[in-house]
C-alpha cells in the first residue's frame, strides 16, 4: 500500500469561486449568516464593485492561471443588486480570472426583490442557475419565518423564473417549521414538485446561535415528528424522481449542483465580498482556509486585502475535515481521491477505516456511509479526530 506523502498540484484541484453580497431587506429570526439589514435605499453597488475588484487583486497570486469551474453568489440577498451590477461584476472579474466555457453561475434570489425583467438582466450577465429561497409555501410558516414575500409571490417568482429562460434552477425549503405537521410540510413539497424544478433543497429548520429564533426559541416539532416528517418527505421525494445526494440536497438525474459538489468533495473555491470563506491549494502543498472582514461598512473601507484571518489545516487534521464534507455525498468518493485532495496516503488512516467497516458503517470499497452510517454520521466523523 502507499505511503508516501504527496506534494499536492493546485492545478489538480478544482477551483470555483464564492461571492457573498452581505445586504438584505430584513434580518430573519432563524437566519446566521453574514446578513445585514439594509437601513435605507439601495446597496452601495458601485462601492462594492470596486471593494471585490480590489480585494481579488490581493488574492491573485494564490490562484495563479487556474481556471474557475463554478460560480455561487449567495447572501444576504443577492437579488437585491441590480442587473447591471452583475453585468459589471462578470466584467471586471473577466479581466484577471480565467472561467470554464460551460461555468455554472449561480445566484441566490429571494421571491419578493425579483420579476421577469430583473430576472432576464440576471440572465443576460451571464448567470445560468438560480437559487430561490422559498421556505414554505404556507403563509402562516412564512410569517413565523418573518419572510418578506408570502405563497402567492413564491409562486409569482419561480414562473418569472421560467419565463425569464431559467430551465436550471433550485428551490430552497426548510422542515422541521413551527407548529409544522407532517401533512403540511409534504403540502410544501407537492408546490414545489408542480413546478417540476430540477434540483430542492430541503433542510430541517434548527436553531443557531446569535439568532432571535436561539434567544427566543418558538415551538418546534418533538424528535419524533421531525423523524416521521424526514421519512414522509424523502420517501414523496424518490417516488418524483428525486434523488439525495447529498444530505439536504435533491435532484433529477443528472441535475446536482456542480457547486455543492466541488465543496463535498474537498475542492478549492476563492471567497470574494464581506465574510465569505474560501479555501485554497497553494504551490507548496499546503492547504489554506480563509475569511474575508464581515461588517460592509469595513468590507468597503479597506485598502487592499480585505482577508480578516486564514489557518493552515494541519496535516493531522486533514482526515476530518476531507472526511467532514464527503461523507455528506450518499455515493461517497473512491478512495484515491483522499490523497489527490490532502496530499496523504489512504495508508493514514487505513486502519480506522477497517474499524468502522466492520462495524457496518462503512462500505467495502468506498468512502461511503451505509444507511446506519449515515444516520450516526456526527458520532462516525468523530472517530476522524
Amino acid at each position: 500500500m502507499n505511503t508516501t506523502t504527496t506534494t499536492l498540484s493546485p492545478a489538480s484541484v478544482p477551483l470555483s469561486l464564492y461571492l457573498h453580497v452581505p445586504w438584505c431587506v430584513r434580518k430573519c429570526p432563524y437566519c446566521d449568516f453574514n446578513s445585514h439589514a439594509l437601513k435605507d435605499g439601495m446597496p452601495p453597488e458601485s462601492q462594492y464593485l470596486a471593494a471585490i475588484h480590489d480585494d481579488l487583486q490581493a488574492d491573485l497570486a494564490q490562484i495563479g492561471k487556474r481556471t474557475i469551474q463554478t460560480v455561487f453568489i449567495g447572501g444576504g440577498t443577492p437579488s437585491l443588486m441590480s442587473p447591471e451590477f452583475y453585468h459589471r461584476l462578470f466584467a471586471a472579474l473577466s479581466e484577471h480570472l480565467e472561467f470554464s466555457p460551460d461555468a455554472e453561475i449561480t445566484l441566490e434570489a429571494n421571491p419578493g426583490t425579483v420579476d421577469q425583467a430583473r430576472f432576464e438582466g440576471f440572465r443576460q450577465a451571464g448567470i445560468n442557475r438560480l437559487s430561490i429561497g422559498i421556505q414554505s409555501f404556507n403563509p402562516d410558516h412564512l410569517k413565523a419565518l418573518g419572510r418578506i414575500h408570502d405563497d402567492r409571490s413564491a409562486h409569482r417568482a419561480i414562473e418569472a423564473a421560467r419565463q425569464a429562460g431559467f430551465d436550471n434552477f433550485n428551490l430552497d425549503l426548510m422542515h422541521g417549521l413551527p407548529g409544522q405537521t407532517e401533512a403540511e410540510a409534504i403540502a410544501d413539497l407537492e408546490a414545489a414538485l408542480s413546478w417540476q424544478p430540477p434540483h430542492l433543497s430541503w433542510y430541517q429548520l434548527t436553531l443557531e446561535p446569535n439568532t432571535e429564533f436561539y434567544s427566543r426559541p418558538p415551538a418546534l416539532p418533538d424528535e419524533d415528528r421531525l423523524w416521521q416528517i424526514y421519512l414522509a418527505g424523502a420517501d414523496h421525494l424518490h417516488q418524483a424522481g428525486f434523488s439525495d445526494y447529498e444530505v439536504s440536497a435533491w435532484s433529477r438525474p443528472g441535475r446536482a449542483s456542480r457547486h455543492n459538489l466541488n465543496y463535498w468533495t474537498f475542492g478549492d473555491y476563492l471567497a470574494l465580498g464581506a465574510g465569505a470563506h474560501g479555501k485554497l491549494t497553494l504551490a507548496d502543498g499546503s492547504i489554506h482556509r480563509y475569511w474575508k472582514t464581515r461588517q460592509p461598512e469595513a468590507y468597503l473601507g479597506r485598502i487592499g486585502s480585505r482577508t480578516a484571518g486564514s489557518e493552515i489545516i494541519e496535516r493531522e487534521e486533514l482526515p476530518l475535515e476531507f472526511m467532514m464534507n464527503v461523507l455528506r455525498l450518499r455515493q461517497g468518493v473512491e478512495e484515491d481521491l483522499f490523497m489527490k485532495r490532502t496530499g496523504l496516503p489512504i495508508a493514514t488512516i487505513a486502519v480506522l477505516l477497517d474499524q468502522i467497516r466492520a462495524e457496518g458503517l462503512l462500505t467495502a470499497d468506498r468512502l461511503q456511509t451505509t444507511e446506519q452510517g449515515q444516520r450516526y454520521l456526527n458520532s462516525l466523523l468523530e472517530r476522524f479526530l
